[in-house]
């Protein structure tokens, strides 16, 4: 019998092949690969998954709680136009790097080798933001705060906002949970805040347009309909992108 034992911060992860014997002291075992019909595979399980966000929620918390009062207050400051962006796009580039470092690479690395990767992407996106948010002034808020697009963008950022509490309706209990300052929630929230620039450069929304993909179909592989979210604010941004460079050609 094969057997893997995981260290997510005070939290030990156990998993192993036969889903017959225990792996965790208060429960049963679960299967290392998280399957469904289609056969589609994780290389890691619902449990494992979820015991990663508890390592995470129970070590980092004033911190996310931190990120998640700063988020606020820059979405007042916008509301209330009292920010143009620097400040805005230089705290997002704080959540990727937050969520590339004290996520991906602190806790997601010991149950999914591809975390490397995925950290090595929200790196880079929090290094395109202070270019492009701070260095560079391009990612200026539009005067239109009362257009549809706008409420769309609000609406999401909300919802990146409200995203623990839409977690907890959904059947998930906090620390076993995504919480605040992880890759899913910065996700929506960056792109509702990109959504409220005029024409945003493709090299800015790359990457979460790209984790929109990933995170989005495996909302169903992991159980986490919240996350489902992100398909449609990637729908959103690639609709304001291509609803902008058209109106540019004409």
């Amino acid at each position: 019998m094969h057997r893997q034992t995981y260290n997510a911060g005070s939290i030990s992860l156990e998993t192993c092949a036969a889903s017959s014997r225990p792996c965790r002291k208060s429960g049963t075992c679960r299967k290392v690969e998280a399957r469904i019909d289609s056969g589609a595979v994780m290389p890691f399980s619902v449990d494992a998954f979820l015991d990663v966000f508890a390592a995470y929620n129970t070590a980092l918390w004033p911190f996310a709680l931190l990120l998640w009062v700063a988020t606020t207050a820059a979405l007042v400051a916008v509301v209330e136009r009292r920010d143009a962006g620097a400040w805005t796009f230089g705290l997002l580039a704080v959540h990727w790097a937050w969520s590339a470092i004290a996520y991906h690479i602190a806790f997601f690395t010991r149950i999914n080798p591809a975390a490397w990767l995925f950290a090595a992407f929200f790196l880079a996106e929090a290094v395109l933001l202070l270019w492009f948010g701070v260095v560079q002034g391009r990612l200026q808020f539009a005067s239109d705060s009362g257009s549809t697009r706008s409420r769309i963008a609000y609406a999401f950022i909300g919802y990146g906002l409200l995203y623990p509490l839409v977690v907890m309706l959904t059947g998930h209990s906090y620390p076993h949970m995504p919480a605040f300052g992880v890759p899913c929630p910065t996700t929506i929230v960056t792109i509702g805040f990109l959504m409220l620039v005029a024409q945003p450069p493709i090299a800015v929304v790359a990457v979460p347009l790209l984790w929109t993909a990933i995170a989005g179909t495996a909302a169903w592989l992991l159980r986490m309909p919240a996350d489902l979210a992100l398909l449609a604010a990637g729908f959103a941004l690639l609709g304001h992108l291509s609803s902008r460079r058209l109106i540019a050609t004409r």
